[in-house]
C-alpha cells in the first residue's frame, strides 16, 4: 500500500479526484523547482533531496522553508520544533474542507463562554453532544496553553472521555467550537488538526509491532520529512533523547511498557506538534513505570509542547499537572490547581471522596 494512501491522501497533496494542490493551483500547472525552498536557499538538489522530493510536494511545510533543530527551550516557551498553526486553506488549498461532513458553522459556537485568548493555546468554547436524545457534555469550555499540562478528570460516565475525543476530532461536536491559536479548526477531521500540531497519543499501542524500534520513527519520518539525510538525524536525535537507543533493533513487540510508551512519544513528536493529548497514559504499566511516564510528560512540556491529559488515576495525574477540569454530569464542575481540586469541598463530595489524599 502507497504511504501516502494510508494517511488519506492522494499525490496532489489534496483529496483524490479535487483537482488541485497546495492553495488551489491545478496540478497541471505546479512546477515544484518554482517552489522548492532548498534550491533557492541551499542550492542545487542533492540525490537525496531528489530521491524524496515526491514527499516533499505533499508537505506543507515545505514551502516555507522549514528546517528542524534539538535544542530544549526554556519551559512554555514555543519550540521550533513544533509547527506554528497554518490556516487550513493556506496548509492544504482552498478545496481544503470539500467532501467533509462537517457543518460549515456550529449553533451556539460558545464564543463567548470563555474570556479567554487562544493565541499560543488549544481552546474549546461551548461543547455539547447528545447521544439518543441524552445530553452527555453541556456547554463545556476548556484550554490548555503551550508548556504546560492539564488534566481532564471526572467519575465514570462524567462526560470527560467525550470532550476529550471533540479536542482530538475523534467525535463530531453537536455546538462549540474549538481554537488553535485563536484559528477556529473545529470543522477539520483528526488526521488534518494532526498535521496541524493537535498530536493524540490514545490508550492502545500505537506501533507498529512488527517493525524495530527505529524503523518505526523512521517510518512516521518518511511521511513528514522529505530529506533522508534529516530523517536520520532525527531518528538517531529521537532515540537518544528518549533512552531507547540500546534497543533500537529489537521489534517493537518486545519492548518493556515504558519502553512502549517512550517509543509512542518518540514516535508522535516526529510529527512535530504543538499539543499533545495523551488518552490514559496511566493505563496498563506497572506501578514503576508511573515515574517514568510523569517524566517524560515533564520532558514534553520543558519543550514547549501543551499536554492534555485523562486518565482514571487520579492520584497520578495530580501529581503531574498544572491545572485541571473537574467534568461532572457533563459539565464544568471545577477548575484550578491540583491542591484547590483537592481542597473543593464539592470535587471530594461527588468524586475524589472525602479521605482523598496526594
Amino acid at each position: 500500500m502507497n504511504v501516502l494512501s494510508m494517511f488519506g491522501k492522494s499525490k496532489s497533496g489534496g483529496k483524490s479526484g479535487s483537482g488541485s494542490t497546495r492553495g488551489g493551483q491545478d496540478a497541471r500547472q505546479y512546477d515544484p523547482r518554482e517552489h522548492d525552498p532548498r534550491e533557492t536557499d541551499r542550492g542545487p538538489l542533492t540525490a537525496d533531496d531528489q530521491d524524496s522530493r515526491e514527499w516533499e510536494e505533499d508537505d506543507p511545510r515545505s514551502d516555507a522553508g522549514y528546517d528542524a533543530g534539538y535544542e530544549t527551550p526554556a519551559r512554555a516557551a514555543p519550540d521550533p520544533r513544533h509547527r506554528a498553526y497554518m490556516p487550513p486553506d493556506a496548509a492544504y488549498g482552498d478545496d481544503a474542507d470539500a467532501g467533509d461532513d462537517y457543518p460549515s458553522s456550529y449553533p451556539g459556537d460558545g464564543r463567548d463562554a470563555l474570556p479567554f485568548n487562544s493565541t499560543g493555546a488549544l481552546a474549546a468554547f461551548g461543547l455539547a453532544k447528545s447521544y439518543g436524545g441524552r445530553k452527555v457534555v453541556k456547554d463545556v469550555s476548556m484550554n490548555v496553553r503551550r508548556g504546560e499540562a492539564v488534566g481532564l478528570l471526572g467519575p465514570n460516565g462524567a462526560g470527560k472521555t467525550t470532550c476529550f475525543y471533540m479536542v482530538t476530532g475523534l467525535v463530531k461536536a453537536d455546538a462549540g467550537r474549538i481554537e488553535l491559536d485563536g484559528h477556529d479548526i473545529t470543522p477539520l477531521p483528526m488526521y488534518r488538526r494532526a498535521r496541524l500540531g493537535v498530536g493524540y497519543l490514545p490508550q492502545e499501542a500505537s506501533i507498529f509491532r512488527g517493525l524495530s524500534v527505529e524503523d518505526n520513527i523512521m517510518g512516521v519520518l518518511q511521511v513528514s520529512e522529505p530529506n533522508r539525510a534529516r530523517r536520520r538525524e532525527e531518528t538517531e536525535a529521537l532515540l537518544e533523547e528518549f533512552k531507547i537507543t540500546h534497543v533500537r533493533k529489537s521489534p517493537s513487540i518486545a519492548l518493556s511498557g515504558g519502553e512502549r510508551r517512550r517509543l509512542e512519544i518518540a514516535r508522535a513528536l516526529a510529527t512535530k506538534p504543538a499539543f499533545m493529548l495523551l488518552d490514559e497514559p496511566f493505563a496498563g504499566i506497572d506501578p514503576i513505570a508511573v515515574g517514568d511516564i510523569q517524566a517524560l510528560v515533564r520532558h514534553l512540556t520543558s519543550r514547549g509542547i501543551g499536554v492534555l491529559i485523562t486518565d482514571h488515576n487520579v492520584r497520578e495525574t495530580l501529581g503531574l499537572i498544572d491545572r485541571a477540569y473537574i467534568i461532572h454530569s457533563g459539565a464544568v464542575l471545577m477548575e484550578g490547581d491540583p491542591e484547590a481540586i483537592v481542597s473543593s469541598p464539592d470535587v471530594r463530595r461527588l468524586y475524589l471522596g472525602e479521605e482523598f489524599r496526594l
